[in-house]
C-alpha cells in the first residue's frame, strides 16, 4: 500500500460552495476516494462586500490521505439517450449537457422540458457547485453555447435555459434584492452605485428590474469578464 496525503485548496461564494469544489477536484484526482476521510478547514469566510462591491470568494483547504495503489481512472461514461419525445434541437441540447457532465466527472439527471420556444434544461444532483461556477460563469457558459448552437443548426431555433437544481431562481432573486438596494442608495445619495462584474444574463436581469422601478437609470461599463453595471438616478428623481 501507498499512503499518500493529498490537499486541494477551492473557492466559491459560499463555504460550502468551496467545499463542494475541493471535494470534486479530490474525487477527480483520486476516483477511489472515501468522502468521509476528507478534513476541511475554512482558510476564509468571504466577503459579500456591500451591494456586491468588495467581494471576496469563500476559501476551503481539503486535505485526505490516499492509497495511490487504488486509485484508477474511472470507466468510460456515455450520455443517457434522447427520449422519444425530445425534438432534434433538444435532444441535441441533451446530449452535449449529459457530454460535459461526463468530462466534468459530475453526476447528474437531465430533464428537458419544451414549450415551442423556449428548451430548458435542469440538471439534478447532490454536488453541482462546479457545473454552476462562480457567480453562475460555468453554467452561463454552457447555456451560450447551447444557444449557439441551436441558431447555428436550427432553422427556427429555440431559447435554451440551462439550469441545475434551482440555481436560476434562487440567483435571480438574490439579483433582485441587489437591484432594489442599489436603487434605493442611488435615490438617496444622487450619486451612481457600481454594482460587482456579472455575467451578461445577470446583468440583464438587475436591468430590467432597476428600470421597472421607475425614476432611474442603467448601464453596463467595463470590459468582460469584468463588466458591471451601474445605477443612476434621473436628475428629477434625486
Amino acid at each position: 500500500m501507498s499512503d499518500q496525503r493529498a490537499e486541494v485548496e477551492s473557492t466559491g461564494e459560499t463555504v460550502g460552495e468551496a467545499r463542494w469544489a475541493a471535494l470534486h477536484e479530490l474525487e477527480r484526482r483520486y476516483p477511489s476516494l472515501d468522502r468521509d476521510a476528507v478534513e476541511f478547514v475554512v482558510v476564509s469566510e468571504g466577503e459579500r462586500g456591500l451591494l456586491g462591491v468588495g467581494y471576496q470568494p469563500a476559501r476551503v483547504l481539503a486535505s485526505v490521505t490516499v492509497d495511490l495503489d487504488a486509485s484508477a481512472p474511472p470507466a468510460d461514461r456515455e450520455p443517457a439517450p434522447a427520449h422519444a419525445d425530445d425534438s432534434p434541437g433538444a435532444a441535441r441540447v441533451r446530449e452535449m449537457v449529459g457530454r460535459i457532465l461526463i468530462a466534468m466527472e459530475l453526476e447528474g439527471d437531465i430533464d428537458v422540458e419544451e414549450d415551442g420556444v423556449v428548451v430548458t434544461v435542469t440538471v439534478h444532483g447532490p454536488d453541482l457547485g462546479l457545473l454552476i461556477g462562480k457567480h453562475g460563469q460555468t453554467i452561463d457558459a454552457i447555456q451560450y453555447l447551447a444557444n449557439a448552437i441551436q441558431h447555428r443548426r436550427e432553422g427556427q431555433p429555440l431559447e435554451v435555459v440551462v439550469d441545475a437544481e434551482g440555481y436560476r431562481k434562487r440567483r435571480e432573486r438574490t439579483l433582485h434584492d441587489v437591484a432594489q438596494r442599489a436603487a434605493a442608495d442611488a435615490l438617496s445619495t444622487g450619486e451612481p452605485v457600481e454594482l460587482e462584474p456579472m455575467t451578461s444574463v445577470e446583468r440583464k436581469i438587475v436591468h430590467t428590474k432597476v428600470q421597472s422601478m421607475g425614476g432611474l437609470t442603467t448601464s453596463s461599463e467595463g470590459v468582460e469578464p469584468n463588466r458591471y453595471v451601474v445605477v443612476r438616478a434621473d436628475e428629477d428623481a434625486v
